[in-house]
């Protein structure tokens, strides 16, 4: 018997919760009956919202649901709230096990994601590295599902969303006559970033041609500040940076016409609308699952090194010590590739 009422546990990395909105979204087509529960952090909330019958439940692991006494806590009021036929773990982290665990005593069925750890040791070696396609996070995703007896087969040339509503504060931002390019040149670690300095230069580029409207985009405070500088250096660009909550920017980046991003978070909220991407990898590479929903493979930016990738996150430093998968990258293989898609 097909379960009808799914826990989905997706905590942590906004990329990878939300590299699980394209698969939600097909599990319920493809199973009219199922209703879906996601638990993931609060401020991801916005994700899942225009999926159909799906409800966001939020853990607090620096509050109430804090330690193995705060998870047993969430575990009863989960419990309390809803009734589960089935558990899945898409995270497999010791949180996550924890719940599934607690689930698991009281008989109801649970399945953990498989991460493929073995396979991404060998495409990350050193020595005898093993280059080829492996599984994605998608498809890793759908397997749980298929486990839990409910078919799902992934249909890459549908995309999650339409683009919503643009906040008032952002409509005067679009223009007809323009192409719209958002650059979001950081990542959560350094590995994966190109170089700041030569990220701006193309910036420079961009704002030169009067035919493209540039958007920055960026998080953290630093970040901002970056930004910010740019902004009032090349007038005329516009900083996103901090001036709309992740509601807001989900709308503003679905009406870009050409994402330029690392190997990030940005790469995936873009991909959600269908927004053509270029994404930039040095330390990291597409082939370890984690690339960009339906985005086409020529448009990851990148050089062939024997070293590369040298982690499956980007959060080892090179073991060279001079960051060649990115200091070696030519800005303009990666200009050539945005103005080829907007000329198109």
């Amino acid at each position: 018997m097909k379960p009808k009422h799914i826990l989905v546990i997706r905590l942590s990395a906004i990329g990878d919760v939300a590299m699980t909105v394209p698969v939600l979204q097909q599990l319920l087509q493809q199973n009219p009956g199922v209703q879906i529960t996601v638990l993931t952090q609060k401020f991801l909330a916005p994700l899942f919202e225009p999926l159909e019958r799906t409800t966001v439940y939020t853990i607090e692991t620096k509050g109430k649901h804090k330690g193995i006494k705060g998870l047993y806590k969430l575990y009863r009021e989960l419990k309390k709230q809803n009734r589960f036929d089935a558990i899945a773990d898409l995270h497999n982290v010791l949180r996550s096990k924890v719940i599934s665990f607690l689930f698991k005593t009281a008989g109801i069925k649970t399945v953990s994601i498989d991460k493929g750890r073995k396979e991404k040791k060998q495409i990350t070696a050193k020595e005898n590295k093993q280059l080829v396609q492996l599984k994605t996070s998608f498809q890793r995703y759908a397997d749980v599902f298929n486990s839990l007896g409910l078919p799902l087969k992934l249909n890459t040339s549908q995309y999650p969303f339409s683009k919503p509503t643009l906040p008032a504060t952002a409509v005067s931002l679009f223009t007809q006559s323009k192409k719209n390019i958002c650059i979001a040149p950081f990542a959560k670690h350094e590995e994966k970033m190109y170089p700041v300095t030569r990220m701006k230069a193309m910036v420079k580029k961009l704002w030169e041609n009067k035919r493209y409207q540039v958007f920055l985009l960026g998080g953290g405070k630093n970040e901002i500040t970056i930004l910010n500088d740019w902004e009032k250096e090349f007038p005329g660009i516009i900083n996103l940076a901090g001036k709309f909550s992740f509601k807001e920017e989900l709308a503003v980046i679905s009406n870009m016409d050409v994402m330029v991003s690392m190997d990030s978070a940005n790469m995936h909220l873009a991909s959600l609308f269908g927004v053509t991407v270029v994404s930039v990898w040095g330390a990291t590479h597409p082939f370890t699952g984690f690339y960009g929903w339906a985005q086409p493979a020529e448009n990851a930016v990148q050089i062939g090194l024997y070293c590369r990738p040298c982690s499956v996150f980007g959060n080892k430093p090179c073991y060279r010590g001079d960051h060649a998968c990115m200091e070696q990258l030519p800005e303009e293989k990666i200009m050539e590739k945005i103005l080829s898609i907007v000329a198109n």
